[in-house]
């Protein structure tokens, strides 16, 4: 019988072409699909739940320096920004009618101390005189009318002493008036700080008869609180000796920390929206912070530090947040897709801690898509991390 001559051989090539080819179609097909997927990585970190509030800076401590005598404001000499020390000559008012009225009183004062030692002398001279009748009375050389009348003298005279004495207690009080108001004319720094604002100008004409003006402002620059608007839905969230920071707008990348110091019980309604002050206190030693600056203000309810974390869209609850139990679909090596189940934690409604069930590094399928054809799901117990 003859052999054939079926070449074998070709017949195999051509096997193993077929099997390359669906292999590479299988292969294209799969990380066709695998690209198609959204995925997100197990990452480690921290992850913060805050209530933030838009709020201004203000200086702890500040004063508004005014005018308690009238008239024309003749020298400023101090400008914005400078450096003042407690005690320091800020302003000068036109003080020409006090010192005339200081100048008077104490011309005044002069002559009623010159009033009473005349007073004094006649004083003196009608003891004398009653001691001089009542001797004469005693030994019958006068007559008693003669005798009242030196008493009535005597006590008139006394009479005339304390009233000029009230006189010069009354022009001295006044003098005391007098001087106030002519040092009042000088404006001094009651406090150490910065200028931070100039109200009136040289030359205007300063009005105290009803209230003090305001002439400038001093603040103490390096406390500055920041006084953050938080709305009523989130203020219940606060409590005294939290943690917080804030972020200016010229500086989003530096924080700046402290504690809330109060909560303001009076809220302020604009246009419908309740809001609550929430006041804390930074150190601004640097003085790089400046009143009326804006900051993001982010009070921190709660904090984890160097935990595993997703994208909160990345993890599916079946009971609500409230249940811990929740799942992911975790993208495996292979490239198939498997449904993990995981515990969770803190979330800040971006990131979501993860206590169990998937490892660092670990990728998986973010929610609401649906997976290709040709990846199956399987189901998979919890993984420890």
């Amino acid at each position: 019988m003859k052999k054939s001559s079926f070449p074998w051989r070709w017949l195999t090539a051509i096997l193993a072409l077929v099997v390359a080819s669906a292999g590479a179609y299988y292969y294209l097909a799969y990380h066709e699909a695998d690209e198609s997927l959204n995925t997100a990585t197990v990452t480690q970190g921290s992850i913060e739940n805050i209530v933030t509030a838009t709020g201004r800076l203000q200086p702890r401590n500040f004063v508004d320096v005014g005018a308690q005598v009238s008239g024309q404001l003749i020298e400023i000499l101090v400008d914005v920004g400078d450096q003042v020390e407690e005690g320091q000559l800020l302003a000068e008012i036109d003080s020409t009618v006090y010192r005339a009225n200081v100048d008077g009183t104490r011309a005044q004062l002069r002559n009623l101390e010159a009033q009473m030692q005349d007073r004094k002398a006649q004083l003196e001279l009608a003891e004398i005189q009653l001691n001089r009748q009542r001797q004469l009375v005693s030994n019958r050389m006068t007559s008693e009318e003669t005798l009242q009348i030196a008493e009535a003298s005597q006590r008139s005279a006394v009479a005339q002493v304390q009233a000029l004495a009230a006189q010069i207690d009354q022009t001295t009080s006044t003098l005391r008036a007098e001087e106030a108001r002519l040092n009042y004319s000088q404006i001094f720094a009651p406090m150490s700080g910065t200028v931070v604002d100039i109200v009136a100008r040289q030359g205007q004409t300063i009005n105290a008869s009803q209230q003090a003006p305001t002439i400038l402002q001093i603040a103490d620059l390096s406390v500055m609180t920041v006084q953050a608007q938080v709305s009523e839905a989130d203020v219940s969230r606060l409590h005294q000796g939290m943690d917080a920071y804030f972020t200016t707008l010229g500086d989003q990348s530096r924080r700046w920390s402290g504690q809330l110091r109060r909560i303001e019980p009076t809220p302020q309604v604009d246009n419908n929206v309740v809001l609550f002050n929430a006041l804390f206190d930074v150190d601004n030693q640097q003085l790089a912070l400046l009143p009326q600056m804006t900051a993001q203000v982010f009070f921190i309810v709660d904090k984890v530090d160097d935990v595993l974390m997703l994208p909160v869209n990345a993890v599916r609850f079946s009971g609500g947040r409230q249940n811990k139990g929740a799942k992911v679909d975790l993208l495996l090596p292979n490239g198939t897709v498997e449904e993990q189940s995981v515990v969770t934690g803190l979330s800040n409604r971006v990131q979501i801690e993860i206590k169990e069930g998937l490892n660092l590094g670990d990728q998986v399928v973010l929610s609401g898509q649906s997976r290709p054809n040709n990846q199956p799901s399987s189901q998979g117990g919890m993984r420890s991390r």
